[in-house]
């Protein structure tokens, strides 16, 4: 909707040093994964955490509970998302990092093969173990 975005990153770790992202399946992630079209459709989840970005008080109800759901492992809330990078069993930490995503240009595009550049911003959410 916009060439500048905010995005929240949701990324686990089974051991503490590795961290894998948890991907959507219309929202920005991977800058190299080519942007999805969903319309007239709105992915429910992505759309919310679009929503998150903009205002961190909009997410605080279900936000955390939904980090404490990737915690779990639960079933119904993976089945929300594009992958789990955990299928073996869950991750033992998550959290979420606020990025600043736009569309790379024609010459970035060409020079790295990515979609977005992305920037990090900051912790979005506490590590939650």
């Amino acid at each position: 909707m916009t060439r500048l975005r905010h995005e929240v990153v949701i990324e686990g770790s089974a051991d503490g040093h590795t961290w894998l992202a948890y991907e959507f399946r219309g929202k920005p992630g991977d800058p190299g994964r080519r942007p999805r079209q969903w319309a007239p459709y709105h992915l429910r989840l992505d759309w919310l955490l679009w929503f998150a970005a903009l205002d961190p008080g909009y997410a605080r109800p279900w936000f955390t509970p939904l980090l404490g759901r990737l915690l779990e492992g639960d079933r119904a809330t993976l089945r929300l998302l594009r992958g789990n990078p955990f299928p073996e069993r869950p991750p033992a930490a998550v959290r979420a990092t606020l990025y600043r995503y736009r569309f790379t240009t024609r010459a970035e595009r060409r020079a790295t093969g990515a979609w977005w550049h992305r920037e990090r911003v900051g912790p979005y959410h506490r590590t939650l173990p």
